[in-house]
Formats: C-alpha cells, structure tokens, sequence
C-alpha cells in the first residue's frame, strides 16, 4: 500500500523534530543528525522520495519555507549588536564574499573539472552559509559574543548576496555567449535587484507602522508579518529568479531596527516556525537525493574540491578580508573554519543545474553532487569540530551552567557568593548603585541596569548562565521577568521568589503559576529568607553518601531548613522549587540555608554514622 501524501507529511515532521530532540538528547549537531536521517529515509532505505511525491508543490514549498527561515534570522539582525564589530562584518560580507567568489571558482574550475561558466554560477553560489546551518550551530556551542555574532549576522547577510552572485554570473555568462547580446536583459537584473532591496525595506517600514498606529490587532500580527513575508519575497522573485531572498533580508532587517515592541513578542513565534521549517525542508532535501547522487560524491574530484573549499578558500578568505581589523588571530581562525553550507546551496544549485543544462552545459549535471558534498562535508566537519576548536581557540562559554540573579540583597549576595565557591558562573542584575555596594564588595560579578532594558540585552552577556533568578522585592516585576525570558531560558529553568506573602485566598494557586517556578518553597519568602540571615542561619553543603543517604539527611533537618540547590557528581546544577522531580542520590550535594547552632550538632552526627559505618565495613 502506497502511503499518502497526508501521512508522508506527517512522517517529514516526525522525522524532523525528531532529529531536533535526538541531537539535543544527546548533545549531537541538528544539522548532522537531520541529515542523516533523511538520507536514511530517503536515497537509502527509500520509503521517502519528497520531490517526486509532492510533485510541482516540491519547489514552491522549499522556496516559501527558505524565506521564512532568512527573514526570521533577519529580523535578529538590530544595528546595535554590530559596535566594534561592523567593520569586520562588513568587510566578511563584501571583501570576503568576493574573495571566496573567484577562490571557488577557480577552484571549481581546475579540481572539479567544471568549465569556466558553470565554475563561476557555483562559486558565486558557494560563498552562501546561511540561517539554516548557522542558527543551529550557534546554539549548541555556546561561543563568546563576538564569533557568534559575525557568523550569525554573515551567514544572514550572505545567503542572498550568494543567490545574487551565481544568478549575476549567470546572466553575464547568457550575455558574452549570446549570439545577439540584449543589454536590456542585464540592465533588468541589476535594476531587479535594487526594486527587492527597495521593496523589502517598503513591506518592512509599512507592516510596522501598521503595528505602530494600531491599525493590527495583536491576534492578527504574526500571521500578518508571515503573509507579507511570503507576499514581500514571491514579488521580487516573480521578476527575477533569487532577488526574492534579498527582499526578504531587506524587510527582517528594517523591523529588526525600528524599535517595535510587538516584533520582540512575535520573535519567539518566528523562531519557532523557523524551527520546524528547518528541521522539515532539511528532512525533504536530502530524502530526495538520488543514491547516485551518493555514490560520486566519493570521486576524487569532488573530494579534492571539497577539501580545498575547506581549508584553502574559506580560511584565506576570512584572513585576507579581516586585516586591519579588531578580530584577533584566534577569531579569524575560528570564522575562517566554520561555513557550513545548508538549504539555500542545495535548493539554488538545483536550479541552476536545470537551466545550465538547457543552455547546453554538459557538465552542469554533477553540480546537484558537488553541491550535496560540499553540505554533507560542511556539516558534519564543521557540527563536530565547533565546540572542539571554540575551546581550544579559548571563544567557547562552555562550562558549569550559571545563573542571573535579578535584585541585590542580603540573601542573593550569599547565595551568589555560595555559588562562585562551587564554582559556578553567576552575575547579580540590579538598576540601583546603592543596593549593588554590598555585591561590589563581596567581589561578586555585577551590571547595573535593568533587566527588561532594551540596553542590556546588547550590553549583557546572557551565553554563560542557564538559570535565572528573579528575587527582587517586587513580586509584579519578578513574574514579569519570568515571563519575558521564559522563552529564552525555558520553563524549568526560570525561577522567582515566593510571592505569597503578599497573596491569600484563591489568588495564591493563580500567581504561584503564572512568570516562573517559584523558588525554594512557596512558604518562603524573601522576608522570610533575611528574617532567617539574619537570625544566623548559614548556607550549608551536604554530600550524600551510602552510609547518609537522603532519607536521613531530611530527617535531621526541620521545617526551618530551606533547601537551595542541589550539586550533581556531573556538575549539573539543580534549584529546589516544589516542581523539581530530580531525587538526590549518593554523591550529589545539598546546599541549605540551616540554623547555625543545629547545624553543628547535625554535623558530629552524620561523621559519627560515617565512622561507624566505615569501621564495620572494615570489620
């Protein structure tokens, strides 16, 4: 029984999201891990075979999803992350584009045995990294701000410059060849061009005044922006093949900076689409790949290319388009390595080895493998090589999870100092100079700002903390900064100080839900926490062993105990909160906030039962 298109649908998202929870079960590279699986599914075990089951549908459906993935990432695209930093990007994203245009082609040109006109539609379109690859990389390997930064916003900027690029080429190749050259043609695409970028900014200035004046209710605004995506990159498109891209690029980077409040509410909603587009679209084009297609990507031809696109083209690049800028040797590096090419290679080289074809280009044929290679390669090098190199390359961030506590007091001062001696990354956040002076003099790392401030969100550096604490006095912002970075963080991982202080009656179910999990336990409150300090109780840290397990560590304590946190053997990191389904098991350690005198007693029993325990192992 052939399965229908219904349940082939279905089984792409399956697939797809599948991938997605697989890679981050297992700290794999998304990228990798969807593409192997649609070559499983497909080419391989061939119960897929999307672009011939969807038929006419198949291109039109790459296309729409590819504009929605580039405009989503442009729409992350704000001037404002770019300071001390444009001019590097700049240059990447102009010099280095060019650089890596004529290196690829002649590269193509003498290792893949292409000819000159084929060589240089493909280097133009090789210089192209892209949302779809990059994003998913940036994710998992937790770079410093500034190598982060220039590959998101290169992979952005570049994707549609490549298109461009390969389709320039193309029309300059039609025009020399042309046994009656029509300038006409060549002036539409340079003129094509500037329309997209010009209509792009147009869709963006007017979808905005839109949400500015209200003339959008708040139901309506995300399918609207999706809409005018589609309309935005299907016009331009209509005119000349590729400027589509450009235009949408355009339009997520004119929201991006005009300081809309709704646009920050909807990116959560655009970056999940951008999700499941991604984890989709990649699952439909490798599934559709001919095993053909897999078999001469091991020609010595197609390797050789590939590896010289790796490490001779891409590194020179980089290094020659960054001299005399501020990136040190280390980033240069570090960029220099990572272009994985993703969904905007693999979909334009697919029409260009149809309409190459047709203008009599023979060896137009193999580009659907050299394309396919250069993205396998890329991908699965660059997706296990990042985290590596980043740390070896001293640009990663990666180590114990941190926290942001938000407000300065008593009680998160010691508990920030508790967690800089287990040596946990931490920074207290607070907007007042004076409630900061005991943080400054504990030595505690700090930024004084507020947290919900448009200027901290470029000026903080959230990549080395996963937990986030909202323990500020006023119990409204604490759920309202909760709520803010629910979608950044996650819901396990934003917490905010019992607020029940303040609730009775009926109210108390309701707000203990709404912006956060409540920290600690809801009967402890922050008066509650520095009534506590300030009777002398101390912050203690238990290990648990065979001999006292957690049974009997909560027997010795009382009702006054307040658990903080929990200390796996991983160093893995756990907040109390009545919502934590971790059991504490042998080896992990327990940090309370304990009655000092109590403590003491508590202490002498447990070393008791220890030496009592170890001297009857020993008998």
């Amino acid at each position: 029984m052939v399965p229908s298109l219904l349940f082939e649908i279905m089984l792409i998202g399956l697939l797809g999201i599948g991938s997605q929870w697989i890679a981050w079960r297992y700290r794999m590279p998304a990228i990798v891990v969807m593409s192997i699986t649609g070559l499983l599914a497909g080419p391989i075990l061939g119960f897929l075979n999307p672009e011939e089951d969807f038929g006419s549908l198949y291109s039109p459906i790459i296309s729409v999803a590819v504009a929605i993935i580039l405009f989503e990432g442009s729409l992350n695209l704000s001037f404002k992350e770019l300071r001390g930093l444009g001019k590097p990007v700049f240059r990447i994203s102009t010099v280095g584009a060019f650089i890596a245009w004529i290196l690829g082609s002649l590269t193509a040109h003498y290792i893949a045995g292409l000819s000159w006109a084929v060589a240089f539609v493909i280097g133009g379109l090789f210089i192209v990294t892209g949302p779809t690859v990059i994003m998913p990389l940036l994710r998992q390997s937790k770079l410093k701000a500034r190598p982060a930064k220039i590959l998101k916003w290169e992979g952005i900027i570049v994707d549609p410059i490549g298109a461009l690029l390969a389709v320039f080429a193309f029309e300059i190749i039609t025009f020399l060849t042309a046994s009656d050259p029509d300038v006409a043609k060549l002036l539409l695409f340079f003129a094509a061009s500037i329309f997209a970028a010009i209509f792009g900014w147009a869709c963006g200035r007017g979808i905005g005044w839109m949400f500015e004046t209200g003339h959008i209710p708040e139901f309506l605004k995300s399918p609207a922006v999706v809409i005018v995506v589609i309309l935005c990159f299907t016009i331009a498109d209509e005119i000349v093949h590729e400027t589509g891209l450009l235009s949408v690029t355009a339009m997520g980077i004119t929201l991006a900076n005009m300081g809309i409040s709704s646009i920050s509410d909807m990116r959560h909603f655009k970056e999940n689409i951008s999700i499941l587009l991604i984890s989709t679209i990649f699952i439909m084009l490798t599934a559709s790949l001919q095993i053909e297609t897999l078999l001469h990507i091991f020609r010595p031809n197609i390797i050789g290319y590939v590896l010289l696109m790796m490490f001779i083209v891409r590194p020179l690049s980089i290094f020659l388009s960054t001299i005399g800028t501020s990136l040190s040797f280390n980033e240069k590096a570090l960029v220099g390595w990572i272009a994985p090419r993703g969904i905007v290679a693999l979909t334009v080289s697919g029409y260009f080895a149809g309409v190459l074809a047709e203008q009599g280009y023979e060896d137009a044929q193999i580009l659907t493998t050299l394309t396919f290679g250069l993205v396998f390669f890329t991908v699965v090098a660059h997706g296990f090589s990042i985290g590596w190199l980043s740390k070896k390359l001293h640009l990663s961030m990666e180590g114990r999870p941190g926290a942001i506590i938000v407000g300065a007091n008593r009680f998160t001062v010691e508990l920030a100092k508790s967690l800089s001696k287990a040596d946990f990354p931490v920074i207290i956040v607070d907007s007042s100079w004076e409630k900061l002076r005991p943080v400054r003099e504990a030595g505690i790392n700090f930024y004084h700002g507020n947290i919900l401030s448009e200027q901290t969100e470029y000026n903080l550096d959230t990549i080395p903390y996963e937990y986030l604490l909202a323990a500020t006095d006023d119990h409204a912002f604490n759920s309202l900064v909760c709520t803010t970075f629910m979608p950044e963080y996650g819901r396990t991982n934003v917490f905010k100080i019992s607020p029940l202080d303040q609730i009775s009656g009926d109210t108390s179910e309701v707000v203990s839900r709404v912006g956060g999990r409540i920290l600690f336990d809801k009967k402890f409150t922050m008066e509650d926490l520095l009534d506590k300090l300030g009777n002398h109780y101390v912050f203690r840290q238990t290990t648990l062993t065979s001999q006292y397990n957690y049974k009997q560590y909560l027997a010795d304590k009382d009702d006054s105990t307040v658990f903080l946190y929990l200390i796996k053997p991983s160093g893995q990191l756990k907040f109390y909160s009545e919502e934590m389904r971790t059991v504490p098991a042998v080896g992990d350690r327990i940090v309370s906030l304990t009655p000092a005198n109590k403590e003491k007693a508590k202490i002498q029993a447990k070393l008791e039962i220890q030496r009592n325990g170890q001297s009857k192992e020993g008998s």
